[in-house]
């Protein structure tokens, strides 16, 4: 099944264009409007000409405070950048922790082991659907994608794979995408989350670490998906009630999020 394009860029990881990815009914998304990526801190605007070539005009961050002041994204040329905290009210979940779960192999036993791993983050990703917070950002993100004058966006967390991972499947909802479609992209960032993370696991695996936490910690899962679709399920009926109830999003910016994101195969 068709996933978005990875762009080859040296300088950001995980950077992918959804445009392209099918809708069925002889309809696509429209490519070079809507990327998603690791973040922007290591980004060298005047050696990586694969994303100069993009033309980004908004930057969307959905990291936290702390992650922005460790890690602050460097721009590229003309781009504006966008704040949508997704984890503000609770800055100390996992996926704004990931390199420092790894940093101790001991303490991540005592804490995480046993399957805890998994289940904190599928944990998290409920609460990306029903934290007030999370809903504020991830409108904020709906409705800069929807302005042209924005696009083309990218947005991003940390790595580009949870935070990230539920707007992309998000937007690709809105925009008509299958469960199908939006389960592939959602999984077809593991290859380039695991050789991202690639050192920091071998550290933690020599310094005795288990492996199934690192997997559980640094890749996405089936089961993280379905937790965030049940929860948009059973608070709010579907992705309709989510968007118009939870996300309070406008109708107007919905039109011309399918209407303009959106072209013939």
């Amino acid at each position: 099944m068709q996933t978005a394009r990875a762009v080859p860029a040296a300088t950001v990881v995980n950077l992918r264009d959804l445009g392209g990815i099918a809708l069925g009914c002889g309809r696509r998304v429209r490519q070079g409007v809507l990327l998603r990526s690791g973040q922007l801190s290591d980004l060298d605007p005047q050696r990586d000409m694969a994303v100069a070539a993009l033309g980004i005009r908004t930057v969307v961050d959905l990291r936290t405070a702390d992650e922005r002041q460790w890690a602050p994204d460097r721009l590229p040329a003309g781009a504006r950048l966008f704040v949508a905290d997704v984890l503000g009210g609770h800055p100390g979940v996992a996926p704004a922790r990931l390199r420092a779960l790894l940093a101790d192999p001991e303490e991540a036993s005592r804490a995480l082991g046993g399957g805890r791993a998994e289940g904190l983050f599928a944990d998290t990703y409920r609460q990306l659907v029903l934290s007030p917070g999370a809903a504020a950002a991830y409108r904020a993100l709906v409705e800069t994608a929807a302005d042209p004058r924005a696009r083309p966006v990218l947005f991003h967390c940390t790595a580009g794979k949870d935070r990230t991972g539920w707007a992309a499947a998000l937007l690709l909802m809105i925009v008509g995408a299958s469960r199908e479609v939006v389960r592939a992209e959602f999984l077809a960032v593991n290859p380039a989350v695991r050789a991202a993370f690639a050192p920091y696991v071998q550290k933690f695996l020599d310094a005795g670490g288990d492996p199934d936490i690192a997997s559980a910690i640094t890749e996405v899962r089936p089961r993280y998906l379905d937790v965030a679709l049940d929860a948009m399920e059973e608070r709010w009926g579907g992705l309709d009630g989510y968007v118009r109830d939870g996300l309070r999003i406008p109708e107007s910016a919905m039109e011309r999020l399918r209407g303009e994101l959106v072209m013939p195969v």
